[in-house]
């Protein structure tokens, strides 16, 4: 045997085998790099294919879900103003429903056509500054909307839909209402904490009130002559006293948090708060001051209203859905369907006469629309 030569066979085979794993390891790392590619363009996918649905879903407001006990009539086609369109309140009166849009400061109004709600009619009143709520005065065609951008209440007449003035006001004006046993308009503003009230012959500030929490919605005891004022960030339901501007009880609304939209059975003496910080509903007793019963509700719950004709209960919320609950005796309650409508449909009204119900669509890239519904039963 010769030792160089076998020194030198041995030198080659070594170099040969690393040569083979070098190869190998190329491989392996150039199967591992294309495997990492197609993973990758398979979650991109994936994901551009959920932005997708995403998109389409809040772009298109398909069919609301079918309800045992609700008939959906259709929609009411709005003005589309930019490519979002958030719509708020809705105020009824009989010249017709009065909406707001928190993201251009238009005002709608829609007179209805009975036979086809499709054929409504729509006019406009532009606006500057996010509008939130509206008052109306009754037996005139005056009626007062909050801007919160402008701070601001803007005067308008309900016909011509023409403003008549703009009354300064503190910051984050939103909801408001006219009190006719003071023959005063009453302003929330959230983040002032306070209220400030309208002389509405003089359109001019006569008063403020200052409040221990966030205001909310507010709604009038038409039996007592009080205000009733949600303090979102307090938990609690203050009563107010406009004539004497003085808040005269505040009780918690426990379980109740972050309550928003309100409504008041005068007769049987319940308050309904929505709460959108844990999707409940609370009845709230106006004379024992206490919450008797609560529900389970629709995500992000932000408007509630009361057909006492019918003795139903309606919310809305932000995750869009409706609750129609039924009201069988002042503490007996329970939900009656869970309707889908469309994510950020979170205001509705009812019309006590016709019974319908009218919920708010928010629109991307599509007209803005109301959905109607009437009981089946």
């Amino acid at each position: 045997m010769n030792p160089k030569r076998h020194f030198e066979e041995g030198l080659e085979m070594f170099a040969e085998t690393m040569n083979a794993a070098s190869t190998t390891a190329n491989t392996g790392r150039d199967k591992l790099a294309v495997n990492v590619v197609k993973m990758s363009l398979t979650v991109a996918l994936t994901l551009i294919g959920l932005a997708a649905v995403v998109l389409a879903y809040l772009i298109y407001p398909g069919t609301p879900g079918k309800s045992k006990v609700m008939a959906f009539e259709g929609f009411i086609e709005l003005p589309r103003i930019g490519p979002l369109t958030v719509l708020d309140y809705l105020t009824l009166n009989d010249q017709g429903l009065f909406v707001t849009s928190a993201s251009s400061g238009a005002l709608f109004r829609i007179a209805f056509d009975a036979s086809n709600v499709k054929d409504s009619t729509v006019s406009e009143m532009p606006g500057a500054g996010a509008a939130h709520g509206v008052a109306l005065l009754p037996d005139e065609n005056v009626a007062f909307i909050t801007r919160s951008e402008t701070n601001t209440v803007d005067v308008f007449d309900t016909k011509s839909l023409q403003q008549l003035a703009s009354i300064p006001v503190a910051d984050d004006a939103d909801a408001i209402l006219y009190i006719p046993s003071t023959n005063l308009v009453y302003v929330a503003h959230g983040d002032a904490n306070m209220a400030t009230l309208i002389d509405p012959k003089k359109r001019a500030t006569v008063g403020t009130i200052q409040l221990s929490g966030k205001p909310e919605f507010p709604a009038v005891d038409s039996q007592s002559g009080l205000l009733f004022q949600n303090l979102k960030d307090a938990d609690s339901v203050a009563a107010i006293d406009v004539g004497q501007r003085s808040v005269v009880g505040q009780w918690p609304l426990a379980p109740c948090e972050a309550p928003s939209g309100m409504a008041i059975d005068s007769e049987q003496r319940r308050l309904f708060s929505v709460c959108s910080g844990n999707a409940e509903f609370v009845v709230f007793d106006l004379e024992s001051h206490r919450v008797i019963t609560s529900l389970g509700i629709g995500g992000g719950p932000d408007s509630v209203a009361f057909d006492p004709v019918v003795h139903r209960i309606y919310t809305a919320g932000k995750t869009g859905e409706m609750t129609v609950i039924q009201q069988d005796g002042p503490d007996d309650y329970r939900v009656l369907d869970e309707i889908h409508t469309h994510y950020g449909a979170h205001t509705l009204t009812v019309d006590p006469a016709s019974h319908k119900v009218f919920v708010a669509y928010a629109s991307l890239l599509a007209h803005p629309r109301i959905a109607v519904f009437s009981p089946t039963h």
